[in-house]
């Protein structure tokens, strides 16, 4: 599968509100570059026919993470506090599985990681992201990271914090305040995964191959929308 040199939509890239959910996030001054990450699949060459950027729910990560050093910069508080964080921005094939693991090498720099940690603050997930995805959408890590981020960077994401306090939370509630924050988008766009006992651990955002939001098949939707909600606040 050819690798293309990706262009985003110039309306993807006013700056939204994104960066707001990295609470005082601060580079530290010294980052060392991650393990190589292991291939856990095999690869995959296909056609992309859209993509899922990924979104977590930090606080809900990290209830099961404290104290690991890989996820220390994201759980430990050195760096800051989360909220949302990028897990990562996903190519799809039309059918069947995914494009995946199109090459190991180049690697990200530590320019590359320093650029993009507060968007995604774990270096060894940077470096995942890259290898197992976006070496099959783009030549570069930096031009992976470049689309990663101004998709990141156009999103204006719901007050979790606020929404948790919500009685009877369901999971239409949470894709009806992402809606309205973001009009480009319709509900059948979100999907949401959750964790054991109906946590929020993740929007599934779902764009076409032009990068403009577009339904979620029916696998990457979730849980329907009178499903009861919960989400975590990190206490």
């Amino acid at each position: 599968m050819k690798r293309l040199a990706l262009a985003v939509p110039i309306a993807l890239a006013v700056p939204g509100t994104a960066l707001a959910q990295a609470y005082q996030c601060r580079v530290p001054d010294r980052i060392e570059l991650p393990r190589p990450p292991r291939q856990d699949s095999t690869t995959v060459r296909a056609p992309v026919a859209r993509y899922t950027l990924a979104v977590s729910w930090s606080p809900e990560f990290c209830r099961s993470q404290r104290g690991k050093a890989a996820n220390d910069y994201q759980c430990s508080g050195k760096i800051g506090r989360f909220g949302f964080v990028l897990h990562g921005l996903w190519p799809e094939a039309a059918k069947g599985p995914p494009p995946q693991w199109c090459a190991l090498e180049p690697r990200p720099s530590i320019e590359d990681i320093r650029t993009n940690l507060c968007m995604t603050p774990a270096p060894s997930l940077l470096e995942h992201e890259w290898a197992k995805h976006g070496s099959c959408m783009a030549v570069t890590p930096a031009g992976y990271f470049k689309v990663a981020s101004i998709l990141w960077n156009s999103l204006r994401l719901p007050d979790a914090d606020k929404l948790s306090r919500r009685d009877g939370l369901t999971a239409a509630d949470l894709r009806r305040e992402f809606v309205r924050r973001n009009p480009g988008f319709t509900e059948r766009s979100v999907g949401l995964q959750l964790s054991n006992g109906g946590w929020l651990r993740e929007l599934r955002l779902c764009y076409d191959k032009d990068f403009m939001p577009t339904p979620c098949p029916p696998r990457g939707f979730g849980p329907k929308g009178a499903v009861p909600l919960k989400i975590w606040r990190g206490l």
